[in-house]
């Protein structure tokens, strides 16, 4: 029996040492390639991610592609695949922003490596250089080329193991039942939310900064213009992002009752083990995101506010915990014209859905799963026209949206890139991200993550990095899902 057994691992262990070594390929082949150039490239690679491996600087935004060091792939850029099946110009359009994305993410990891191991610039140029060797190389081999299609996916945040041992098909009932409980309290605050967005509590009302607003013409015509690439992938310039999203730039207002609940800046603090909000600078951070609507690709903006904290609501409550955050996304049409809000709390948590005029909800299948949950519906925003976001004291919790024009309050927010995120200052020294290695912002985990651990979340309740929000308790879903929209909502594109 010893001798079966040992027999029995020694044929899995080979199993897997043959997985591993074929994931590694093409890449194995490059590290021992006579062709020096190629070769060096390659020794490039793997000398970095060694340096960033030992130092804990791995950006997790975008996942790595086995076997090919110099690229990685977003939830966009993973559906988009099928296409560049057999189109060799969209595969190399679909390669040049993967190529991006890793360039990208290794400048945070280059730039956050302990002072005095890398020259940033340089090491960039050298990134950039040979990642676009060892693409074309690559390319040039069609079973690398199937290799690369098929390996280029973003895996999920669920761990089926939590799932199977925590008994999640005997618990699913119940969790889902307490979503729907969730569900009915949220659109309970919403009914008893004001409709002019005034609060019966002492509130503050938060504005973007002024500044020349792009009217809807304008706008759709920055989105033709953005698109202009084989992917279709509408893709602003610097300075035309930044105008659009000045331009639907929401307001909020915030229940202030403590420190807790003054959004600001992130910081390192001297020593410290988790980033910490400074309320003298009130900031809210944005970017652009994707996705995808009968074959179209549709800009959304992206908003997300920090606050210090989720305070207790009662002893031992399980939900409070470090740092608390609001992400808000709108999804514009061809024509500028926003089609849809929805928002989750930076957890992944609580997911909401806002839609206009311009969609309507499909009907849910059968089944637990969590679908789409819309407390409220809002008319179209016209010209000079923004979101009202009303955010409770202590869970901030959102309770009411509504509509705004002009200028709504003299407290101003500055917006600032969401990638600053990526590499902070530590007032210590050197520079940090405010996201681990594993996606999550270190020291802001709940207890939630026990109470919810049978439905597989990995680390619920602590908050993440965009392109690692879990959104469902019950099923699977994520918050940059490609196809999210097109699953839940007839659009009216026009």
């Amino acid at each position: 029996m010893t001798s079966r057994c040992a027999a029995l691992c020694a044929g899995l262990l080979a199993f897997l040492a043959a997985g591993c070594a074929t994931l590694d390929a093409p890449f194995a082949a490059h590290l021992s390639s006579g062709v020096p150039q190629l070769r060096g490239c390659a020794e490039w690679y793997r000398s970095l991610d060694e340096r960033v491996a030992a130092a804990g600087t791995r950006d997790a935004q975008d996942a790595r592609v086995p076997g090919f060091p110099y690229l990685r792939v977003s939830r966009l850029l993973a559906a988009l695949r099928p296409a560049a099946l057999s189109d060799d110009g969209l595969l190399r359009a679909l390669t040049d922003r993967m190529l991006a994305l890793d360039v990208e993410a290794r400048r945070y990891e280059i730039m956050n490596l302990p002072a005095g191991t890398a020259d940033t610039r340089q090491a960039l140029l050298r990134t950039r250089e040979c990642g676009t060797l060892l693409r074309d190389v690559d390319l040039a081999a069609p079973e690398s080329r199937a290799a690369l299609l098929q390996r280029a996916e973003v895996p999920d945040d669920y761990v089926l193991a939590n799932r199977i041992l925590g008994l999640y098909w005997l618990t699913r009932i119940a969790f889902a039942q307490g979503v729907r409980r969730e569900e009915e309290l949220a659109r309970a605050r919403f009914r008893r939310a004001p409709s002019d967005g005034a609060s019966a509590l002492r509130s503050v009302r938060y504005a973007p900064e002024p500044g020349a607003q792009l009217t809807r013409p304008q706008a759709a015509l920055v989105l033709e213009h953005a698109a202009g690439n084989p992917l279709r992938i509408p893709e602003p310039s610097e300075e035309n992002l930044n105008a659009l999203l000045a331009a639907y730039a929401p307001s909020f207002e915030v229940d202030v009752r403590g420190d807790y609940d003054r959004f600001g800046a992130l910081r390192w603090l001297r020593d410290a083990d988790s980033p910490s909000v400074d309320g003298s600078q009130l900031a809210v951070y944005a970017h652009a995101a994707w996705t995808r609507y009968e074959g179209r690709v549709l800009l959304q903006l992206v908003y997300t506010l920090w606050f210090p904290q989720r305070a207790p609501q009662y002893a031992g409550d399980p939900l409070a915990g470090t740092l608390d955050g609001i992400t808000w996304r709108v999804t514009l049409a061809p024509d500028g014209e926003p089609l849809i809000y929805d928002a989750i709390h930076a957890c992944g948590c609580y997911h909401q859905f806002f839609p206009t005029p311009r969609a309507v909800a499909r009907p849910a299948p059968g089944g637990l799963d969590e679908w789409m949950f819309s407390p409220q519906s809002l008319p179209a925003m016209g010209d000079g026209a923004r979101p009202l976001v009303k955010i409770a004291t202590g869970t901030h919790s959102i309770e009411g949206i509504s509509q705004v024009r002009g200028t709504d309050s003299l407290v101003r927010y500055e917006l600032r890139p969401y990638g600053e995120l990526r590499s902070l200052v530590r007032y210590s020294g050197g520079r940090a991200s405010a996201f681990g290695a594993d996606g999550l912002v270190p020291g802001t985990e709940r207890a939630e993550r026990f109470v919810f651990w049978p439905m597989g979340i990995a680390s619920a309740g602590a908050m993440r990095q965009w392109g690692r929000h879990a959104t469902a308790f019950v099923g699977r879903r994520h918050f940059d899902d490609a196809e999210l929209f097109e699953k839940r909502f007839s659009f009216d594109l026009r």
